[in-house]
């Protein structure tokens, strides 16, 4: 998939690669969505809400593109294309022997529970299997994102263990949920 083509991803949402002209359109959405998220990832500063920080985000994220180590999308609604509404995103991408990646994802909150969520992780794997030619792809929830947990599962993700203070979530090390899904067994 190009960067200048938005596949249909659900009734009335499309996916396509991040851009750099996302980033007004990234610090919205972040903005809207800024409740919502704080649950779920790490403390942010003011800054990060600003166009100026989201487009410095952006152009690592793109380099890290050009380099085969991530692959970064945003889902856009179906008749605006600059109107973000979540992300998914492979990123630690791991080639020779491991043939591995990470998953991450967000929705608009406003689209909770519309297979949003389900039809970006499945996009997202099944571009890591016959675009990417991955084995694996990992991804880690906290323990208590039962959502998270069930897309995971729905995606064909399997939990492997809990990793003890993994990350720093909303201010604080948290224990999180490992999951792992095979692509070629």
């Amino acid at each position: 998939m190009d960067g200048e083509a938005a596949a249909p991803l659900v009734p009335g949402v499309r996916i396509r690669l991040l851009r750099r002209n996302d980033a007004s359109g990234l610090s919205e959405a972040y903005r809207r969505n800024r409740r919502h998220l704080a649950h779920w990832e790490p403390e942010r500063d003011e800054a990060f809400f600003t166009p100026r920080h989201q487009l410095d985000i952006i152009r690592a994220k793109l380099v890290q593109h050009s380099t085969g180590q991530e692959v970064p999308w945003v889902l856009v609604g179906h008749d605006d294309p600059a109107y973000i509404l979540g992300a998914v995103t492979l990123t630690g991408i791991a080639r020779g022997p491991f043939l591995n990646a990470n998953l991450g994802y967000w929705v608009d909150s406003s689209l909770n529970r519309r297979g949003i969520g389900s039809a970006a992780v499945r996009f997202a794997t099944d571009h890591a299997r016959t675009e990417l030619g991955l084995h694996r792809i990992q991804a880690a929830t906290l323990l208590h994102n039962e959502p998270s947990r069930k897309i995971l599962g729905r995606a064909g993700f399997r939990e492997i263990g809990v990793a003890p203070q993994y990350l720093k979530i909303a201010g604080r090390w948290q224990d999180h949920l490992l999951h792992q899904l095979l692509l070629h067994s």
